[in-house]
């Protein structure tokens, strides 16, 4: 008897292997999969085991065998094998060329004996090829059935194929009524979030069908005016707060911290005659003190420098007469954590105190929310969108206020101080969400 072991990637691989080393009248014994390679059992390759066999006593004949086979007209009969502790050799044709090979394994077990192979005595030996046809893989302790990770693959597969049909259904606008079409498409033009914009339009859709109304452009646009006007709806005031004593100003790099603050100190010293501070921990942007300290000079406000967290106590000190104190922070990269919970130990005050967002609407919505997202940590109470000139696009406001419940506070749309900067009007901004796109 010779028993050999293969482990190869297909079941081809190894009908071929078995046909060259044993002859085309070889047993396939058993097979499983395996998994070899990889680190500490993980990330191992699929590979299949396979166990075949052959009888080794009609080896010497094998050379006058082949000779008569080469005669069509000369038929050999078929040699029973002897019983043996396997039990589950089949008849043998035709023997292999190659020299007989020790076996590599001790004879199977009873309790693991191959329960899908018969003995010569049962049924005669089937073709080789036939397993290249149908291969299903044998399992010694366990029902033939699907593999776990494949039967997950396929309820993926019908997930996603699921999802794509009702995103497919969702998409698909056409049932919608012209002025609803139209506004839809301009609520995406100004990059609104889809699930948003969805929610609005079933809605509407679902007022005008109760009240049994034609839909219009004039009656879609109001209603939708009044959905959008919901998202902003909040009963905080946008202007600082005449009881806070501190405000800071957080965000990421180059949205305009420090003009923002140079524009709301120039209000509170103009407008309401308040003693405005000014206090900056930006030490690591070149010439960013010196800006500062030029509108400082300009509006007639102290400067405080800081350098460390300790240094924070001697800044208020030397401010405790001021009205109301604007702090400005470092712009740092938004994406390192380390360098946002810098911030932390630099937002401790006594007192009453404000934390500004600061967000630039040029920026990208997913970075805009990552920002949003990190700076969120420190209990952010209001947010400031600058740079309303340099784009067209507004929708970002909308998903801010919507996503985070944030209370809009001051919009800037240039780089005059104190001129180009005023309360947010939310109205104002729906308008532009709706109006007609410009050629």
């Amino acid at each position: 008897m010779r028993v050999k072991r293969y482990v190869v990637d297909s079941m081809p691989d190894a009908l071929q292997k078995i046909r060259t080393d044993l002859g085309k009248d070889a047993v396939i014994l058993n097979t499983k999969e395996i998994r070899t390679g990889g680190f500490l059992g993980l990330f191992g390759k699929k590979k299949i085991e396979v166990i075949a066999a052959i009888d080794a006593s009609n080896a010497a004949a094998n050379a006058a065998n082949q000779q008569r086979a080469a005669a069509p007209h000369m038929q050999q009969p078929r040699v029973q094998a002897p019983a043996n502790n396997l039990q589950a050799v089949k008849q043998q044709t035709h023997m292999s060329d190659f020299p007989d090979v020790p076996d590599v394994f001790a004879p199977v077990s009873p309790a693991r004996e191959p329960v899908a192979v018969k003995t010569a005595h049962e049924a005669p030996a089937a073709p080789l090829y036939a397993a290249q046809q149908s291969y299903s893989p044998v399992s010694v302790n366990a029902p033939n059935r699907p593999n776990a990770k494949d039967e997950h693959l396929l309820e993926e597969l019908k997930q996603m194929k699921e999802m794509m049909h009702k995103l497919t259904k969702a998409a698909d606008v056409s049932n919608l009524p012209e002025p609803l079409q139209q506004i839809e498409q301009r609520l995406y033009d100004q990059e609104v979030d889809a699930l948003l914009v969805r929610q609005i339009i079933d809605e509407t859709l679902a007022d005008f069908e109760l009240a049994d109304e034609p839909v219009t452009e004039e009656s879609a646009k109001q209603i939708i005016k009044s959905k959008l006007g919901q998202v902003f709806q909040s009963d905080k005031s946008k202007q600082i707060s005449p009881n806070t004593r501190v405000v800071h100003f957080v965000g990421p790099t180059g949205v305009g911290k420090t003009t923002t603050i140079a524009k709301l100190a120039a209000e509170q010293v103009l407008k309401y005659q308040r003693k405005v501070g000014f206090i900056t921990s930006d030490t690591y942007r070149i010439a960013a003190i010196e800006q500062l300290k030029t509108y400082a000079t300009i509006l007639n406000v102290p400067l405080e420098v800081v350098f460390s967290p300790q240094d924070l106590s001697k800044a208020f000190h030397n401010l405790a007469d001021c009205d109301i104190i604007f702090m400005d922070t470092a712009g740092r990269n938004f994406r390192n954590e380390m360098y946002v919970s810098e911030l932390n130990s630099l937002l401790k005050t006594q007192g009453n105190s404000e934390t500004i967002l600061v967000l630039s609407l040029t920026t990208k919505y997913r970075d805009m929310r990552a920002i949003t997202n990190n700076f969120n940590k420190f209990k952010l109470d209001k947010v400031i969108f600058t740079k309303m000139d340099e784009t067209d696009s507004y929708g970002a406001i909308v998903n801010i206020v919507h996503e985070f419940t944030l209370q809009i506070s001051y919009v800037a749309n240039g780089q005059n101080v104190p001129d180009d900067i005023t309360e947010m009007n939310e109205w104002q901004i729906i308008d532009l969400l709706l109006e007609e796109p410009k050629a």
